[in-house]
């Protein structure tokens, strides 16, 4: 038999907190650290790119709007011009047809860039093991040898006179090309610049995809089999929904990196001959390191981050659209 105690509580005080209330207001508090703790982890990631981006960012922006030529920056002299560097851009029709020869060059090399890293990475997978690391090694040596010296190589088998592709040409019987001259033109410079920086790129797009296609079971390609898929089928209905998302992503990346390409072509003929292999990067380098022109080569940069911006901006909507990427 229990006892109960009767306790008389004084007028106005207030009665003790049960038991059961305490818990649930330490579980609401350790609910809420819970949630403050990811964003408090965020916050040093965060602080880096608001440092090492959004500033630069932002003064690239003011210089921008900026006449910031070789004797403002010795004066120190701050000229605002408002939108007169834009304006001078967007109004010089060689900024417009350097525009659609680096957004067509960017096109060509990211297609033969996945088209060939998806052929090698579906390759690898039916290649024995010995032949298949003789391949992942090659392609590792192709990514890994640094750009000026892959360019070095590339000049030295298009050359001219001593080239070797002339060479093994003429062996072949097309004399035609003897001493012929692939950095006469623009079209022909471009042609070879773009298989340079695939050369350099199909490698990691290659291990990505590869990565993408061994997560597949081997059920699910038996089982086409049985079916009696042929190999196309067997890759649609497959393949290609499992590395698909992973297609998208090194497309996306391809496109960042081929964009802005500079090294290849100012290595190979800085942008000639005759400015017929410039693209927008080089223009942003010849305005502003070369030329001193540091407002006219903001206001190109900012047009090329609105480019590059929009293409974003297109991924993430295809990102969100796909299950793995599903951010609602």
């Amino acid at each position: 038999m229990t006892a109960t105690a009767n306790v008389t509580m004084p007028a106005g005080a207030t009665p003790p907190a049960s038991p059961r209330d305490a818990g649930a207001k330490k579980r609401k508090r350790g609910r809420f650290g819970d949630r403050v703790l990811p964003y408090l982890l965020l916050l040093p990631a965060l602080a880096a790119i608001l440092v090492l981006l959004a500033w630069p960012l932002v003064q690239v922006l003011a210089i921008s709007f900026r006449k910031l030529d070789i004797g403002q920056l010795v004066s120190g002299k701050t000229i605002w011009i408002g939108f007169d560097n834009y304006t001078n851009t967007l109004s010089d029709p060689e900024f417009w047809t350097v525009t659609f020869r680096t957004l067509v060059f960017t096109a060509a090399i990211v297609a033969a860039t996945i088209l060939g890293g998806l052929l090698l990475a579906v390759l690898m997978r039916h290649l024995g093991p010995v032949v298949r690391i003789m391949v992942q090694v090659t392609l590792v040596l192709a990514w890994a040898t640094p750009v000026i010296a892959t360019t070095t190589v590339f000049q030295w088998i298009f050359d001219q006179q001593y080239g070797i592709l002339n060479k093994t040409l003429d062996r072949l019987g097309f004399h035609g090309f003897i001493g012929f001259s692939w950095f006469s033109s623009g079209p022909s410079t471009l042609a070879v610049i773009g298989l340079l920086i695939v050369w350099q790129a199909v490698p990691f797009v290659t291990f990505s995809l590869y990565a993408g296609i061994i997560g597949v079971s081997r059920e699910q390609y038996e089982a086409a089999g049985i079916d009696g898929a042929s190999a196309w089928q067997t890759f649609r209905a497959v393949t290609w929904p499992a590395i698909r998302p992973i297609t998208t992503m090194v497309t996306f990346l391809s496109v960042l990196w081929d964009f802005n390409a500079f090294a290849q072509i100012w290595a190979i003929r800085e942008g000639g001959p005759d400015g017929g292999s410039t693209t927008l990067a080089v223009v942003l380098y010849l305005k502003g390191i070369a030329g001193n022109h540091f407002g006219a080569a903001g206001a190109i940069a900012t047009l090329m981050l609105i480019v590059l911006a929009l293409i974003t901006g297109r991924y993430i909507q295809l990102l969100t659209r796909t299950r793995e990427g599903d951010l609602s």
